[in-house]
């Protein structure tokens, strides 16, 4: 009797120890406005807000780490992070190696950043940053795609006539249509790519992803995500 107390107490223990494990949350930091490093080196954005808040509802314990796109799912599967929340679309090909939250957003469009409004899209390369939707999206429409590893580049590109445009989200181009002074303009056509963005997990982390999904439900529920 008295060992099985012991080993009762030691499987508690670690159940309580597991309760208060830290939830590491993932992110590029170099995609604003959904997420970027402020002034201050620290992750912020519509992300960063949503990550402490879906945190707090779930009552866990969570960390911010960043990862360079390009290797962000590869890096979940080792372990090194638990939650990838990184303005990821969700889509069948990324469905068969991690699993996704329900959306928090649905699907945004995708906007062409050019030099000029009459840029044609098919006369050269069209930049995208490697690994996402807008760069399957390029390739397999006819025209042709250059990658680079970060989303700056990717504007660099076009400034620097390596690219007739860049495919990107419209959220993350149209501030810098706005601020270039005319430099920069986002093309009339639009595409809408992809199934809502979400997060990422690991396939054998059902309960934390269930965790996340009420938190979710409860943001959409109450107003707060919208609002957010």
């Amino acid at each position: 009797m008295k060992k099985l107390l012991i080993a009762t107490a030691l499987v508690a223990a670690s159940g309580a120890a597991q309760a208060q494990d830290v939830v590491r949350l993932g992110t590029e930091g170099a995609y604003p406005p959904y997420n970027f490093i402020n002034d201050a080196g620290q992750v912020a954005g519509f992300e960063r807000e949503l990550g402490d808040e879906l945190c707090k509802r779930a009552e866990l314990t969570c960390e911010w780490t960043t990862n360079d796109w390009d290797s962000i799912i590869p890096n979940l599967q080792s372990g090194n992070y638990d939650v990838i929340i990184a303005g990821m679309s969700i889509t069948p090909e990324r469905e068969e190696v991690v699993s996704f939250s329900q959306g928090y957003l649905p699907p945004s469009a995708s906007a062409y950043l050019a030099l000029s409004a009459d840029a044609d899209l098919t006369s050269g390369p069209v930049a995208a940053q490697t690994g996402t939707i807008q760069a399957s999206f390029v390739a397999e429409n006819g025209m042709q795609l250059v990658e680079y590893a970060t989303p700056e580049e990717t504007v660099a590109a076009v400034k620097n006539g390596e690219a007739v445009a860049v495919l990107a989200d419209k959220d993350y181009l149209a501030p810098m249509a706005a601020e270039s002074g005319g430099s920069l303009v986002l093309l009339e056509r639009e595409e809408i790519i992809g199934g809502g963005i979400g997060l990422a997990f690991r396939k054998s982390d059902d309960e934390l992803r269930a965790k996340f999904d009420a938190a979710i439900k409860s943001m959409k529920c109450d107003g707060t995500l919208d609002a957010m």
